[in-house]
């Protein structure tokens, strides 16, 4: 029996199974990204799968009695899969949240023990990342130094610079939007150490870094105790490191300084990129989770590869917002964000989503591929995060928000950070006052896009830019004193 456990109510469904169980083994897994179902509880006997959804600790207890017994409980099951005996990724059903999208990154996720090495298919010991070079793959996420380029530029890089090569697995998010990374390590680190240790093979080193955050001490000894079980099975096994709560301390190259004990964490002016001089001067080659990850199940299994996309392999999606339950989803370059509508239940009707993170685009429209190439020309952002917003939601609050985040979270130490953002916020501040210059809001956008040293500064005025195009006559009513939304009443 499998469990996804994260909340109290898993720990006493755990309980409840561990009392209860004689011959039957219970495996506690990590999250399978869809929160639906949380704490998910999972029966399997004969090649067939019974899935329940958070059910209550005496259900539990009736449902290991009777796999006790010999028999499959079914009854009220959230879902019954059948499915080949020896799978190692979780069976999915034909319908419901868990069935939106595909599962080959996420496919062990919620299914393998996630500590338990022998459950595992190393493909590091035997191949480096020299068998994903063909594909073409691209950084994903922010905090990826080749965020939406691709990877093995960067690995020429590194390996063609001077000095002894780095990696670097970039962990460190203090946004609770993107999910996608944190399932990973969680469910799934194996998966990731193992794709870490395959790129540090090919550029190079012994030499590797798992950068967390310094609130996530839970997440810390979990990786932690993955990396002492998987030790003899790595041929480069990573040193974790905890950064700042901060979300500048997210950027890759201000995780470098905060890497080398800095006291203030502000990303680094390039070139040189960190592929050149990065880590105590270092070669360093900077990626997140989702990217090894890509990268291993690109060695792992390459047919799963789309060799004819612009952006091969599959995209982690979280989807969050005004919904009841967040999830993260796996989509295909060949596939659409309006999916990701489909894995959620909205707390309201929609009316616009922000796509790519607090500092996402926003749009009415979800038909847009999951490649780094579509969300770009629409003007989107990459992060993996699809917030979905509901019709109670005001634009210009909405991204005056936004604004106001940029302002508190850049660095400060570019002026087109450090003073357009505070220039943007107050621009929007100044339509509830009857001023709503979309000439000077689009060109001070303009600057701050071209010459930001940092990520906040250049992406702040997305949120701006796109909801203007979206819904400039709703922005542009609160400048005549009325909020169409009815929720800026105490601005007004």
């Amino acid at each position: 029996m499998a469990t996804d456990v994260r909340t109290d109510a898993g720990e006493a469904v755990v309980t409840a199974a561990q009392n209860s169980a004689d011959s039957v083994p219970v495996v506690r897994t990590g999250p399978t990204g869809t929160t639906a179902y949380d704490p998910l509880v999972m029966l399997t006997s004969a090649g067939q799968t019974a899935l329940f959804g958070d059910p209550s600790p005496s259900l539990v207890r009736d449902l290991v009695a009777t796999l006790e017994d010999g028999d499959l409980p079914t009854d009220g099951a959230t879902a019954v899969v059948g499915h080949d005996p020896e799978t190692p990724t979780l069976p999915i059903p034909d319908a419901g949240p868990l069935s939106v999208g595909r599962r080959t990154v996420l496919g062990p996720c919620g299914w393998a023990d996630p500590l338990e090495p022998d459950d595992w298919s190393f493909v590091s010991p035997d191949r480096t990342a020299e068998a994903a070079t063909a594909f073409g793959i691209l950084g994903r996420g922010r905090g990826d130094a080749a965020a939406d380029d691709p990877v093995t530029d960067v690995w020429e890089t590194a390996r063609e610079a001077d000095g002894d090569p780095v990696v670097v697995v970039n962990a460190n998010d203090a946004s609770d939007l993107p999910r996608a990374d944190e399932t990973l390590l969680t469910a799934a680190p194996f998966a990731v150490l193992d794709g870490l240790a395959a790129v540090a093979e090919y550029v190079g080193t012994e030499d590797a870094v798992v950068y967390l955050n310094e609130a996530d001490s839970p997440l810390h000894r979990h990786l932690q105790r993955a990396v002492d079980a998987a030790a003899e099975a790595l041929p480069v096994v990573p040193q974790l490191v905890a950064g700042p709560d901060e979300y500048r301390a997210g950027e890759p190259t201000a995780a470098l300084e905060a890497l080398e004990g800095a006291d203030r964490i502000e990303p680094r002016l390039q070139p040189p990129t960190p592929a050149e001089r990065g880590l105590y001067g270092r070669p360093t080659v900077i990626h997140t989770p989702r990217t090894v990850a890509q990268i291993r199940q690109a060695i792992q299994a390459p047919a799963t590869m789309d060799t004819d996309a612009a952006d091969p392999g599959t995209r982690l999606v979280t989807v969050t917002g005004d919904v009841a339950n967040p999830a993260t989803v796996e989509l295909g370059s060949g596939g659409s964000l309006t999916t990701v509508r489909e894995v959620v239940e909205m707390d309201g009707a929609f009316k616009m989503a922000c796509v790519g993170g607090v500092l996402g685009g926003i749009t009415r429209d979800l038909d847009v591929a999951p490649t780094a190439q579509s969300l770009r020309a629409a003007g989107l952002g990459t992060d993996g995060v699809v917030e979905l917003l509901a019709d109670d939601r005001c634009a210009l609050a909405t991204v005056g928000e936004r604004a106001r985040f940029a302002a508190t979270e850049n660095s400060g130490r570019c002026v087109p950070g450090r003073e357009g953002t505070k220039q943007l916020a107050e621009l929007l501040r100044e339509v509830y006052d009857g001023s709503f210059d979309t000439e000077k809001i689009r060109e001070l956008g303009r600057v701050m896009r071209r010459s930001s040293n940092c990520q906040v500064g250049a992406h702040a005025p997305r949120p701006v830019t796109t909801a203007i195009e979206e819904f400039e006559p709703e922005i542009r009513a609160h400048a005549d004193g009325h909020c169409p939304a009815g929720t800026c009443t105490e601005q007004l």
